[in-house]
């Protein structure tokens, strides 16, 4: 497999060959997964942007070319606002869909100077007390709070995979308002909400180490676990815990409440990467959230770390009856992707190293005693199935990873056709488009909802080799829009849009949900507001100054601030413009301070005047044609 995976990855000409070689579908054809334990199979070729359907004869099937209408004029706004994760920048970027035209990014576990973040008091706390004071963060999987079952556009939450931690983004004002640094939990992967009405934020614990991870248990791997913890949206204090022997990856959670999945690739419990690919099954590990409920209210946990832990292992006591907290559905094979379809009748988890999705009956976990008797398809879809997206119209999307490809499904024809035979594709397939290349997460407009809009479909492919200009040896990802929206047409690729590394999962929200704010409303800020009647330079002790400053065009209020060298400085600034997009900001560079200030919005920062001197305080937004006088001095005077 890792020879076989780098040729993939590597020898895109030799995959561009055998596409035009075969695209039969028969024999091995091209993209071989030869990885023991899969499936060797075919995948039927499509050219970017020119699907080719799977109904008939393929060489009678002449796919209609759309025109499609994705451009956006100037002036003209997007239908969709799409959340891409910012990967290794600690950001979420917010793209326009179906322009694809990045519209803004927002600073959430790095320090970024043009949103001031990390740089003014109340984002410092954020970084380096609630958040763990880690200097860097890994964002993976943006996921918007949800109100009956249909996205209320209140809140966006974000994990850290990197550090364990869950953000929340104010989506009123597009900013980062809460952080928490989740105890038990190394590599927090998946980040979701718990339907219909966003109970729970749930971050899904990838690594498994000991619990605590105190000094015990330090190469007893059979000893360690990992732990699925439940958020509550409002205070961001983590409710609940539940332990697992294996690992966690990512996770969905049923429509009702009922059920929160997880998929599991590593059920050996292995430490190298062969003994984690060693079991030709893995699970999708299924947490019953009213009885895990149940178990906390009776008291059935054990704290650790000030966390009540609930054991939901295999061999749990809370598993032996009709109620157990966990079932652990067997998977093939290191299942990576797992999500609920928008009826909620199904969970569908992806094998990564297995040509085959899992279909889940919800309901039938309530019902069977085997936990595999609820699998009730699992259709060959390619190499590499990593995740599924939905359209509303009964078809799951699959990246195929290995074969550099999204596969569209008929859902309810890959059930009725379980069990299917021998290495054949599921008859389920409709249709196959190439995407450039390797694609991991993908997501279709609103499908985490429980009405899809079913039209736009945006593939965010770990490579990009020679799709764009060269730009070095670290070269951007690709994000691919694709139009899904006519079942007669098939997919159409219809934009490239280059990412910076490494981002991977996405949420796309129709405009009529969300109601940002251009101008901050002061009653939503924790500050009292700054006004000219307030401006003052008070020492309140011995060794600390509190000043209070405006912004405005083009001056602070005023020209001057004196302190003594070694003074504690505390700048209380409001930005007091009444018209949007007038941004101001508080900058000292030598003090580490730059502030940004929307308007109507009030920031605080603290330092310490350790260099005697002259230091300009200024402006670094351009604000007016008198931008560069909008300065003041801070006249930092030797202490005796």
């Amino acid at each position: 497999m890792a020879d076989d995976t780098k040729n993939e990855n590597n020898n895109q000409n030799d995959r561009d060959d055998d596409a035009n070689k075969s695209s039969s579908g028969s024999g091995m054809g091209r993209r071989g997964f030869l990885k023991a334990g899969a499936i060797a199979g075919a995948a039927g070729a499509a050219l970017a942007g020119c699907p080719r359907l799977f109904n008939g004869d393929e060489d009678d099937v002449e796919p209609r070319v759309l025109e499609l209408e994705h451009d956006v004029a100037p002036g003209e706004l997007d239908e969709y606002y799409a959340f891409l994760s910012g990967g290794h920048a600690g950001d979420v970027r917010v793209y326009g869909v179906p322009s694809m035209r990045q519209i803004m990014r927002i600073p959430v576990f790095n320090r970024e100077s043009a949103r001031g973040w990390g740089h003014d008091d109340e984002s410092r706390q954020l970084l380096e007390e609630d958040g763990g004071g880690y200097t860097w963060g890994d964002t993976h999987h943006p996921r918007v709070s949800q109100t009956d079952n249909d996205y209320d556009g209140r809140w966006l939450f974000i994990n850290d995979k990197a550090n364990g931690r869950m953000a929340r983004i104010n989506l009123k004002y597009f900013e980062t308002d809460a952080i928490v640094d989740i105890p038990n939990q190394q590599g927090t992967h998946g980040a979701c909400v718990v339907l219909p009405d966003t109970k729970y934020i749930i971050g899904v614990g990838e690594f498994r180490v000991p619990i605590p991870n105190d000094g015990r248990d330090l190469d007893e791997p059979e000893n360690y676990g990992s732990t699925l913890a439940a958020i509550n949206p409002e205070t961001m204090n983590v409710e609940w815990q539940v332990r697992v022997d294996c690992n966690l990856d990512n996770g969905d959670s049923a429509k009702d409440g009922s059920w929160f999945f997880s998929t599991s690739y590593n059920s050996s419990g292995g430490v190298t990467e062969e003994e984690m690919t060693r079991d030709d099954r893995d699970w999708t590990v299924a947490f019953n959230i009213p009885a895990i409920e149940e178990a906390v209210e009776q008291g059935e946990y054990e704290e650790i770390n000030g966390v009540r832990v609930v054991d939901g292992t295999e061999d749990s006591p809370l598993n032996e009856g009709n109620n157990p907290v966990t079932r652990y559905i067997p998977t093939p094979k290191n299942p990576h992707g797992v999500s609920v379809t928008p009826d909620g009748k199904y969970a569908i988890s992806s094998g990564k190293l297995d040509p085959t999705a899992t279909i889940i009956d919800i309901a039938a976990l309530n019902e069977v005693d085997d936990p595999a008797d609820a699998v009730v398809g699992r259709p060959q879809l390619g190499m590499g199935p990593l995740h599924t997206a939905y359209d509303g119209r009964g078809h799951g999307y699959t990246t195929l990873f290995v074969d550099s490809q999204v596969v569209k499904w008929d859902i309810e024809a890959a059930v009725e056709a379980h069990p299917e035979n021998g290495d054949e594709e599921s008859p389920a397939v409709i249709e196959k488009i190439d995407v450039h290349y390797n694609p991991g997460h993908l997501i279709a407009s609103e499908s985490y909802t429980a009405e899809p809009a079913g039209d736009w479909l945006i593939s965010l492919n770990k490579l990009s080799k020679d799709r764009f200009l060269p730009v070095g040896p670290v070269f951007p990802e690709n994000d691919q829009l694709i139009y899904i929206g006519d079942d007669e047409a098939g997919m159409q690729l219809v934009k490239d849009t280059p990412a910076y590394p490494e981002p991977h999962d996405a949420t796309i929200v129709h405009k009529s949900k969300l109601d940002p704010q251009g101008v901050y409303d002061p009653e939503d800020l924790e500050l009292d507001a700054v006004d000219m009647d307030d401006l003052d330079v008070q020492r309140v002790d011995d060794d600390r100054v509190e000043i209070k400053l405006v912004s405005r065009r083009n001056d602070f209020g005023l020209d001057d601030v004196t302190v003594k060298e070694g003074d504690t400085v505390e700048i209380t600034i409001t930005n007091i413009e009444g018209t949007e997009d007038i941004l101001h900001s508080l900058a000292i560079p030598q003090y580490d301070v730059n502030v940004k200030l929307a308007p109507q919005e009030t920031r605080q920062v603290t330092f310490t005047a350790d260099k005697p001197g002259v230091y300009w305080m200024y402006c670094a937004y351009f604000c007016s044609a008198l931008h560069l006088e909008m300065r003041a001095r801070l006249l930092v005077e030797p202490r005796e």
